[in-house]
C-alpha cells in the first residue's frame, strides 16, 4: 500500500517529486501484521515503512556522527539551545491549540532513553520500580516510577518492552541519576545490562485529537485505538523505527523512537500531514497546564509517590519493590496527608510560594506558567487534603487568588484495587 503526501513548504525536492511513505511487510508471519498491511505495494522509490518481525535491540553502534535534524529544523527558523534542544518555532500559541484542536510534533530528542537488557531484565525492573512488569508482554507498554527506599519520587519512567530489551524514556534531568541507581543494584548473578542509548536514538511525541488521522494518512492506523503502552517496530528506508500508542504526557497521541538517521524524513513527514511543530518553551507550558509531575518540580524527596497522584504507575499486588512498605502502610494506614492539583491563578506566581486557605498555611506551589492569552495564568501546587478539593479559592504567595482544578494527566491516573 503506498500513499503519497504533499511534502511541508520547508522542504523543496525536485520537481514532480514527492515524499511517499510505504509500509511493506518484510515476512509473512511478521509481528503484529494485519491483512490491510498484506496488500502489495507499487515498486517506486520511496521513503518506505516495513514492520519488523522482531523486536530491535537498538544496538546501534557506533553513534552517528552527524544529526542532520537540528540543521533542517534551524533552516524552517527554529531556534535550538547549545544543548541541542529545540527551544521554539516562534508558534507556541499556534501550537499550544493545535494540542486542544489539531495536533502538534515536538522533538523530546533530549530526554533520556535507557536500554535495560538481558534474560533478568523484567524481574530487575520489576523489583526496582512501581509497576508490575511481570504482567506485561512484548509489544505492551506502561509508566512506571522510580522512588527511593520511603517511596519518594525521582521520575516517572515509560517503558516499552521489546522482544531482546526493555527501554526507558526518562526526564532529561535524571537520566544520569537513574542509570546510576540501577547498575548499583545489579547483584553479581543478575543477568542484566543497562545502556543509555539516547545519543544513539531520536525520540518524537504526536499530541492532540488529530493524532489518529496523521497515523491513518501514514498508513500506521493499525495502532489507532489500541492500549497505552501497545508498540510496533518498522523499517523506515532501513532505519529501525518504533511507533507507540500515548506520549509521556499523555493517554492519547503516539510516540516515534528511531535512528537519528531516520528523524528528518519522519519529520517532514508528519509536518506534511498538517501538524504543527512544537518546540520546549511550548512544551514546557504544555506540561504544567496538563498537570504533569516532573522532577525537581512535583518529584522530589519531598513528595511521596502516591501524594503526587501516579496510581496508574503503582501495582499494590506484585509483591516486595522499592518502596513498597511504605506505599502499602500509606494506603493501609489512610496516610497520605497532601496530594498534587492543577491551579488557575489570578496572576503570575512564584513556584515555591505558599498556599493558604483562611490564613493557615495549606500546600506549596511547585510549578507556574502563563498561558496562551496574557491574563491566563497556570500552576501545580501540592495541598493538605482536607484544606481543599476541585473548585476551591486558594490563597497563592501574598494575594493571588487560586482555583483549585483538576488536570487531564492526573485526572487519568486511576486507584487500583488491592487484591
Amino acid at each position: 500500500m503506498t500513499t503519497t503526501v504533499a511534502p511541508p513548504p520547508s522542504f523543496n525536492p525536485s520537481q514532480n517529486q514527492a515524499l511517499t511513505w510505504r509500509l511493506s511487510l518484510l515476512l509473512p508471519n511478521a509481528a503484529f501484521c494485519s491483512p490491510r498491511l498484506m496488500k502489495k505495494s507499487k515498486k517506486k522509490k520511496a521513503m518506505s515503512w516495513s514492520i519488523c518481525a522482531h523486536s530491535l535491540p537498538f544496538d546501534l553502534s557506533p553513534p552517528p556522527i552527524d544529526h542532520d535534524f537540528l540543521d533542517a529544523v534551524k533552516t524552517a527558523g527554529a531556534e535550538v539551545s547549545g544543548d541541542g534542544i529545540i527551544e521554539t518555532f516562534h508558534n507556541d500559541d499556534e501550537a499550544l491549540d493545535a494540542v486542544e484542536n489539531g495536533v502538534v510534533v515536538v522533538d523530546l530528542s533530549h530526554f533520556g532513553r535507557i536500554r535495560v537488557s538481558g534474560e533478568d531484565r523484567i524481574q530487575f525492573l520489576h523489583n526496582q520500580s512501581t509497576a508490575n512488569f511481570e504482567c506485561l508482554h512484548e509489544g505492551q507498554g506502561c509508566d512506571t516510577v522510580f522512588v527511593t527506599p520511603t517511596a519518594r519520587t525521582i521520575d516517572i519512567a515509560h517503558a516499552w518492552l521489546m522482544k531482546n530489551a526493555i527501554t526507558l524514556v526518562v526526564s532529561p534531568e535524571t537520566c544520569t541519576t537513574i542509570m546510576e541507581m540501577l547498575n548499583k543494584y545489579i547483584f553479581f548473578a543478575d543477568k542484566v545490562e543497562i545502556q543509555d542509548i539516547t545519543k544513539q536514538t531520536s525520540f518524537f511525541a504526536m499530541v492532540g485529537p488529530n493524532s489518529g488521522q496523521v497515523m491513518e494518512n501514514l498508513n500506521l492506523g493499525d495502532l489507532v485505538g489500541k492500549p497505552y503502552g501497545t508498540h510496533q517496530h518498522f523499517n523506515v528506508d532501513k532505519q529501525p523505527v518504533t511507533v507507540g500508542v500515548g506520549n509521556i504526557i499523555s493517554e492519547g497521541g503516539f510516540s516515534l523512537l528511531m535512528s537519528p538517521a531516520a528523524a528528518p524524513s519522519i519529520w517532514k513527514a508528519i509536518l506534511a500531514q498538517g501538524a504543527i511543530p512544537m518546540g520546549s518553551n511550548a512544551w514546557n507550558k504544555l506540561r504544567i497546564i496538563r498537570g504533569r509531575p516532573a522532577p525537581g518540580m512535583e518529584l522530589t524527596n519531598e513528595f511521596n509517590v502516591l501524594e503526587s497522584c501516579l496510581w496508574s504507575s503503582v501495582s499494590l499486588n506484585k509483591g516486595c519493590y522499592k518502596g513498597q512498605e511504605t506505599i502499602s502502610r500509606l494506603i493501609t494506614y489512610d496516610g497520605i496527608k497532601q496530594r498534587l492539583w492543577g491551579i488557575h491563578l489570578s496572576a503570575a506566581a512564584e513556584p515555591g510560594s505558599i498556599i493558604t486557605v483562611d490564613g493557615k498555611k495549606v500546600g506549596k506551589l511547585t510549578s507556574y506558567t502563563s498561558g496562551r492569552k496574557h491574563s491566563e495564568h497556570f500552576g501545580l501546587g501540592y495541598i493538605k487534603r482536607r484544606a481543599a478539593s476541585e473548585g476551591d479559592t486558594v490563597i497563592v504567595g501574598d494575594n493571588i487568588k487560586g482555583t483549585v482544578v483538576e488536570v487531564p494527566f492526573l485526572s487519568q491516573q486511576r486507584q487500583p484495587a488491592a487484591t
